[in-house]
């Protein structure tokens, strides 16, 4: 957190370097604000700074300067925030023990909204991504393990031996094995 100085001198100048950094929480009016927020001054000894919007709880935010969406918090951030928050989900392990629907669900939004933001900002559809997720650990594990084929597909998230080939022959047009066998002839 910035010392009470460095966020005082920047809360009287508006200084848009900061906003975000900071909130300005001001005591007699239970009132919190960014640092560009245009409403008048404050006394110095009535407000607290606070590194984040969720940290001046107790105050409600300033209908004019709208701290809520400051800059790098999930609401300025749109769209992005939620794909960015499924692909964790994803990488978690969602898709493989849930559907997309359960997904979405977790999101707070529609599967059918999910699959256009991903449409939007990713440019494949939730599934698609996953997929293509345990296909690279699974490429990563038969490169570098000696473990059986049957093993490294529930290691990298298929749910059967059927599914982890046919993915690997949409992707490589080959079969799994026959990629491990030309590897080891390249060592």
């Amino acid at each position: 957190m910035l010392s009470f100085e460095v966020c005082n001198a920047a809360r009287l100048r508006r200084d848009a370097r900061y906003d975000g950094r900071f909130f300005t929480a001001v005591k007699t009016t239970r009132i919190y604000c960014r640092p560009v927020c245009p409403v008048k001054h404050p006394l110095p000894r009535n407000v607290t700074y606070y590194p984040t919007a969720a940290a001046a709880a107790g105050f409600r935010p300033c209908l004019r300067c709208r701290p809520e969406t400051a800059p790098f918090c999930p609401a300025w951030n749109g769209t992005r925030s939620t794909v960015a928050r499924a692909l964790k989900l994803i990488d978690g392990g969602a898709l493989e023990r849930g559907s997309v629907a359960a997904l979405a669900d977790r999101l707070g939004i529609t599967a059918r909204h999910l699959a256009r933001l991903f449409e939007r900002h990713v440019g494949a559809s939730p599934q698609q991504v996953a997929t293509t997720r345990r296909v690279q650990r699974a490429k990563r594990l038969i490169d570098t393990t000696d473990e059986a084929m049957t093993e490294i597909a529930f290691r990298a998230g298929f749910g059967s031996v059927r599914r982890f080939n046919a993915a690997f022959a949409d992707l490589y047009g080959r079969s799994p094995s026959s990629l491990r066998a030309s590897s080891r002839g390249r060592r």
